[in-house]
């Protein structure tokens, strides 16, 4: 497996390396390319994608050399490869050790144990905020027990008022506006709050029949939401089957709409979808929690910002806070791993508001953020052309980038201050993240740094690879609108040509753009 120390070596005394090596008339090394390129021609012409767009590029990082150009200028679905323009811009724009803050806050008068007054949570759009995933981090019932701590260290045993969570840091509507129906009210497609909570994810348990065909009963929600009406026509499935459900839910809707078959032979059967308003989900967890570990709260749950699934509006003159507790998040490097190696949509899409928040110095939509992250590389000197991103992490189908942007930045990057924990945030194909299982028992194994992307119709994997030669190269392969079913086969022309690019060698011959 590749290291940080690979990188500090290529990035640090390549240069003084090649001075100590002889010099030698150059001889033109074109076996691999052509060798990749007939792969290609072959996928690309032949009944798997003959209707679809092959697209790859190679290009040496350290000048920005372009080595190989396969349908490179077309722009396609980049899927989520476009995590890595997003981490890579947070982390160049924020900084490494950038964090979040989240804080517990009250106003009001507290008198006698009793706060007359509302406790609020005021989010920054930290993603990971009663996230399980970070061991040093408190997840969701640790920070519920910690914020009633605060409170009853400050003297509060009962508020004559309500829990409200406050998404106002973030402008944006959760969910972009070019977002599938029968993505959003899924577990994959929640979106960004300023208040996010729990990964703002839910789970339907479900109880299967013991007949294929049957209806499936919904036993309960995890955390409780009441606030939700499910409409459930979820059946039963074949035994061994899987989750084939898909919520049908929209920002700040209170009713999902549930399809599809849980399998048969199991007592319960478990179901993520994505809740609407993150915000009250939060507040609605500290109000229950509170008032069954003793501590009243006469009100109910509440929530503003961009919207809210209650009717509760921001004060025109919000009345002064005291700070009872602040939550600091994970640092950015971190949040930025998690992004890319469990390809994470609500990760990407809040680095996307906060880096576009940041170079804004306002809130920002997530139009207006993907114009500044654009509008930063175009000032690094990165190849935009074709660029049409509609979101941070890829799920929107309309996003538009070419193979030859990617590398560009891929390029571009390397010259940034954080480039080598971005170059330690993407997976190691064969060994971690959604890539583990990619190129195994290939020379691609150990030695590729790759970020995967699947949305329907699309197989994408972009990032780094080290060639015969010590040069570090960065590469994308795009595979879009490729014959239903096929993907298998699909896959093993993929894996073939990754396992090429370590065979690269310096010498040989620069791109020569192509267009099949």
């Amino acid at each position: 497996m590749r290291t940080r120390y690979t990188v500090f070596i290529f990035l640090l005394f390549a240069g003084s390396l090649r001075a100590q090596l002889p010099v030698t008339a150059p001889t033109v090394d074109s076996l691999t390319p052509q060798k990749l390129r007939l792969l290609l021609d072959e996928l690309q012409n032949g009944p798997l994608v003959r209707h679809g767009t092959v697209a790859f590029s190679v290009r040496r990082v350290r000048d920005g050399q372009p080595l190989f150009d396969y349908n490179g200028q077309r722009s396609v679905a980049p899927a989520s490869t476009l995590k890595l323009v997003t981490t890579a811009t947070a982390l160049a724009v924020l900084g490494e050790g950038y964090t979040y803050r989240t804080y517990l806050e009250y106003d009001g008068v507290l008198k006698d144990s009793v706060l007359t007054g509302n406790v609020y949570l005021r989010g920054t759009g930290d993603p990971s905020l009663g996230s399980h995933r970070f061991a040093d981090f408190s997840d969701s019932p640790t920070l519920l027990r910690t914020w009633r701590e605060a409170l009853l260290v400050a003297g509060i045993r009962r508020i004559e008022g309500s829990i409200i969570g406050d998404a106002t840091a973030i402008r944006a509507l959760p969910v972009p506006d070019t977002w599938s129906w029968g993505d959003m009210g899924n577990y994959y497609g929640a979106g960004a709050s300023g208040l996010n909570f729990g990964e703002n994810m839910y789970r339907v348990v479900f109880q299967p029949s013991r007949t294929v065909g049957q209806p499936a009963k919904i036993l309960r929600t995890e955390p409780a939401t009441p606030y939700l009406r499910l409409l459930n026509r979820v059946r039963t499935g074949p035994a061994g089957s899987g989750d084939e459900v898909t919520m049908y839910n929209a920002p700040y809707s209170t009713q999902a709409y549930l399809e599809g078959t849980v399998p048969a032979g199991v007592s319960t059967f478990g179901v993520r979808g994505s809740l609407p308003d993150p915000a009250f989900a939060a507040a609605f967890a500290l109000l229950e929690y509170l008032n069954k570990t003793g501590v009243t709260v006469s009100g109910g749950a509440q929530s503003y910002g961009p919207g809210s699934i209650t009717s509760y509006e921001s004060p025109a003159a919000p009345p002064k806070r005291t700070l009872l507790h602040l939550h600091t998040s994970a640092p950015l490097v971190e949040l930025a791993r998690y992004t890319n190696h469990q390809s994470l949509n609500l990760y990407a899409e809040a680095l996307l508001l906060t880096a576009g928040q940041t170079l804004a110095k306002a809130p920002v939509t997530t139009q207006e953020a993907l114009e500044r992250l654009t509008q930063f590389w175009r000032n690094k000197n990165v190849d935009l052309n074709g660029f049409r991103p509609k979101d941070g992490s890829g799920l929107s189908p309309v996003n538009g980038l070419t193979t030859n942007s990617m590398t560009s930045l891929l390029a571009a990057m390397t010259k940034e201050k954080a480039f080598v924990m971005f170059y330690e945030s993407i997976p190691v194909a064969g060994e971690s993240g959604t890539v583990r299982s990619l190129a195994r028992s290939t020379a691609a194994a150990g030695n590729l740094r790759a970020k995967s992307g699947t949305i329907e119709g699309v197989r994408a994997y972009a990032g780094y690879a080290t060639a015969a030669d010590g040069e570090l190269l960065g590469f994308a392969i795009t595979v879009n609108r490729y014959q239903p079913g096929t993907l298998n086969a699909v896959m093993s022309y993929v894996e073939r040509a990754l396992a090429l690019l370590p065979e690269w060698n310096k010498t040989a011959s620069p791109a020569t753009p192509s267009t099949e």
